[in-house]
């Protein structure tokens, strides 16, 4: 097949318009076109240009080498790549005869559900082990939180099928290094199971909150008709190694279950799991993350900002944004998990510790955009080993319930006031959307000093970005903790832990993924590498 990039069209075009295009960029009659899919559509929003989309396609035509060969040195016509995915193993006989011990996946977020669904289509009949509840049952769960301040610490945001993920923006786009192109395999198990076919090919696809509840469903389906097998509300507690080899995990409240490879796709809050990990003797180190706030301002103000005359247009949505800035005292802030027309939500998985995230919803139509502005810390500033990062953590946590009013409210602070270095005590004109509510109070107590000097500095720099940012009535909301695990449990090429053989560290727990996406392509390879070992043995 024949790739075409760059080709440009109003965003208002007619279906017809892009096969119109393909023919005159390759003055190509209608009758030598065989078939063409689109593989990627952008827009470009620039206030001085058209609005227009830009699309990237893939094409079937007659006379496809004499069309390459006239169009040679065109970098915008090439052969189109091998972009579908190729199995790199089969599961031998004894597992379908149910003679050899079964792969056990801990963990079913993203990273989880794809290690478990790529063994599952090889034949390996996985045993998933998830500490939290069925994605519906998980969600009721939340909403206790959320609407009456009562937390579930085994069924919440963090812990549950679908993992922390399933309460996000549902982003699928990342910038990680994907040359064998696991990332569309992600993207095509997600619409196989019921995600809008649109994911396929616009450049920044988010599935939505509710949306991801039943592609989560339909996804542990197909583990379980394959011969896997799903065992919620079973926590790991324990592991028991001989030889520097895994040989089980133990579970709570149930009988030990033997294993020798076993998938770690924990999730960056598994905390009591690190521990146990730690004191079975796995290797791990601490690593850098990032801690603030979220930040709410009203949709419109970006949208506006980012996009100009053509905010409001329903064809490309509700406009989004990256910042970052380097401050005078050595940090990085920046903005993270951006999500437009969406809401500030509770994340706390521990007792009395207060967590902010954000979530959209595919239609990303709520009032307000919220992004946590975060500031880069590293192991100097929490030393003390490898599990340093989680105590760090829980310190700002507790610190945000108190300030919060000890309700799981979430301290919070108008911009103006914050860079004016005193408590808020009313809302303005922006009201923040994190349930069960906000507590206004001074945040410069909830995040070291050198967070609080870079924030405030970086928030008028910003404002340079995107007119508006710093708006006195903005609200900031604490604390965002969750940016990424605290710590690493480093792996070999093979993609083992370095000191147990048979344990596979994957996904955002283990330090090696960020986000949907590339977690869901962790999970792909660690399948493939534990798939490799097996038949080896």
């Amino acid at each position: 097949m024949i790739r075409i990039t760059e080709l440009r069209l109003p965003v208002d075009h007619a279906p017809e318009a892009v096969e119109a295009a393909i023919l005159k960029r390759l003055n190509l009659p209608a009758k030598d076109l065989i078939s063409f899919e689109v593989f990627k559509r952008s827009y470009d929003a620039r206030k001085n240009v058209a609005l227009s989309f830009i699309y990237t396609v893939d094409l079937s035509v007659k006379n496809e080498e004499a069309i390459l060969k006239q169009f040679d040195g065109d970098i915008h016509i090439r052969p189109s790549p091998d972009t579908s995915y190729h199995f790199k193993a089969k599961a031998p006989e004894s597992i379908a005869a149910g003679k050899s011990l079964r792969p056990v996946v801990i963990g079913f977020g993203p990273c989880g559900i794809f290690a478990a669904l790529v063994l599952a289509q090889m034949g390996f009949k996985p045993i998933v082990l998830e500490r939290g509840k069925k994605v519906r049952e998980r969600t009721q769960d939340t909403w206790g939180l959320w609407r009456k301040n009562v937390l579930n610490p085994e069924s919440n945001v963090q812990f549950g099928e679908g993992g922390a993920g399933t309460f996000s923006d549902g982003k699928l786009w990342s910038q990680i290094k994907d040359p064998k192109f696991y990332g569309r395999k992600v993207i095509n198990e997600f619409v196989k199971a019921g995600a809008p076919a649109e994911i396929l090919y616009v450049a920044k696809p988010h599935i939505g909150t509710f949306r991801l509840v039943g592609v989560v469903e339909k996804m542990r389906q197909e583990i379980i008709e394959l011969g896997g097998e799903i065992r919620f509300s079973q926590k790991v507690i324990g592991f028991d190694i001989q030889n520097e080899q895994i040989t089980g995990v133990k579970i709570e409240g149930h009988e030990d279950l033997p294993a020798t490879h076993v998938v770690l796709a924990l999730g960056h809050s598994a905390r009591d799991t690190f521990h146990a990990l730690h004191e079975a003797g796995v290797f791990m180190e601490a690593k850098p993350f990032s801690v603030g706030f979220r930040i709410e301002h009203p949709q419109s103000l970006i949208d506006k900002a980012r996009l100009g005359p053509h905010a409001g247009n329903e064809l490309i949505g509700a406009a989004d944004y990256k910042l970052v800035h380097h401050a005078k005292n050595g940090r990085s802030v920046y903005s993270f998990c951006m999500c437009p027309g969406g809401t500030v939500v509770a994340a706390s998985s521990e007792p009395n510790r207060v967590v902010t995230n954000g979530m959209s919803q595919y239609s990303r139509n709520e009032r307000n955009a919220n992004a946590g502005i975060v500031v880069g810390i590293t192991p100097d500033d929490f030393p003390g080993g490898p599990l340093a990062g989680i105590e760090f953590q829980r310190t700002l946590e507790s610190k945000a319930f108190e300030l919060g009013g000890g309700t799981y409210e979430a301290p919070g602070q108008l911009v103006g006031d914050f860079l004016e270095g005193k408590a808020s005590t009313e809302f303005g004109s922006v009201l923040p959307s994190y349930k069960p509510g906000v507590h206004l109070t001074d945040l410069a107590q909830s995040l070291p000093a050198y967070a609080i000097e870079a924030i405030r500095e970086a928030l008028p720099v910003f404002e340079k970005q995107i007119k508006g940012f710093s708006m006195k009535d903005a609200v900031l909301t604490g604390v965002e903790t969750r940016t990424s695990s605290p710590l690493r449990i480093p792996r070999g090429p093979n993609f083992q832990s370095l000191n147990i053989k048979g344990l596979y560290p994957a996904g955002e727990g283990a330090g090696y993924a960020g986000g949907i996406l590339s977690a869901g392509v962790d999970g792909i390879k660690v399948a493939e590498a534990l798939a490799l070992d097996y038949l080896s043995k």
